[in-house]
């Protein structure tokens, strides 16, 4: 079960306040909670109203390994909570636009694909063409046909 610390959203509209919350990334953000850590509320005039937090069982969770949203995170630094913690480090994904073998495949499948989709919608406009060419033929020897009975 990965934990995270992020924010449940509640207020009315364009007047938000927040709940920070401990819970299950598999839950929705406004779903159910492990445990509440404190409220946020952005547009609260007066700085004490602004932020309630339990610095005591954020710091517990931190320490057992629950990751917080980017928000979170910032309000638990300013309030002493996540500091010595370095951002994850980004992946290494330099080899992302090499030509592989596998790419190199995909790509031929793909264009094979492409064609065959390609491929009735030309067959269809010979076939017509066919039919056309067929029918004025049948109709310009039935003209014959019909001119040296007469």
């Amino acid at each position: 079960m990965a934990v995270v610390i992020r924010l449940k959203r509640g207020g009315r509209r364009n007047r938000p306040h927040y709940r920070i919350t401990v819970t299950d990334t598999r839950f929705p953000r406004d779903g159910r909670i492990i445990e509440n850590l404190g409220h946020y509320d952005p547009i609260a005039t007066r700085e004490d109203l602004q932020l309630s937090l339990n610095v005591e069982r954020a710091k517990h969770w931190v320490s057992k390994g629950a990751l917080p949203s980017e928000t979170v995170r910032s309000i638990l630094e300013r309030n002493g909570v996540y500091e010595g913690h370095e951002p994850p480090k980004k992946r290494d994904r330099s080899g992302r636009k090499k030509v592989t073998k596998t790419r190199t495949a995909r790509r031929a499948a793909q264009r094979v694909r492409d064609e065959r989709r390609k491929k009735p919608a030309a067959v269809a406009k010979q076939r017509a063409k066919a039919r056309a060419a067929a029918t004025a033929e049948a109709a310009a020897s039935s003209a014959s046909a019909e001119s040296s009975e007469s």
